[in-house]
């Protein structure tokens, strides 16, 4: 399942997915990842959760973010959920671009039976609406 944090910049959205990381290494069986742009969550998230950041790996634009993230899931197969900050910031305002995107992740998401979340820092009406038929937003 992939679902969606939306809102604009200091709406809380990475407070609120610093707490779902949390939760999410509590109650899992298996290893939490949790993805940002650059390192900022060292010390808010759990030292059980994986944090990798995608600016240490060159990672930009949505094609090679989805690489990215295949790369992580398949690298792993004990991973239960994937949780990533500033997903614009890394991909790119092209709302197009994110849309496809979203769907090859939420393909990606029941192939490898992972959860994924993801900060989207805009108003939800620059969002597509097709996004909303295979993404969830919390």
């Amino acid at each position: 399942m992939v679902k969606l944090i939306i809102g604009n910049k200091g709406s809380g959205k990475t407070k609120r997915l610093i707490s779902l990381v949390n939760e999410a290494v509590e109650r899992s069986n298996g290893n939490v990842v949790c993805v940002e742009k650059e390192r900022l969550l060292t010390y808010a998230i759990n030292y059980r959760a994986r944090l990798v950041e995608t600016d240490h790996y060159n990672v930009t634009g949505y094609d090679a973010f989805y690489g990215f993230l295949s790369g992580i899931v398949a690298g792993d197969h004990d991973i239960t959920d994937v949780l990533v900050d500033a997903t614009i910031k890394i991909g790119g305002r092209d709302m197009p671009a994110l849309a496809d995107f979203l769907k090859k992740v939420s393909e990606l998401s029941k192939i490898a039976e992972q959860d994924f979340t993801f900060t989207i820092s805009a108003d939800e009406s620059e969002l597509p609406s097709e996004i909303f038929e295979y993404c969830e937003k919390i």
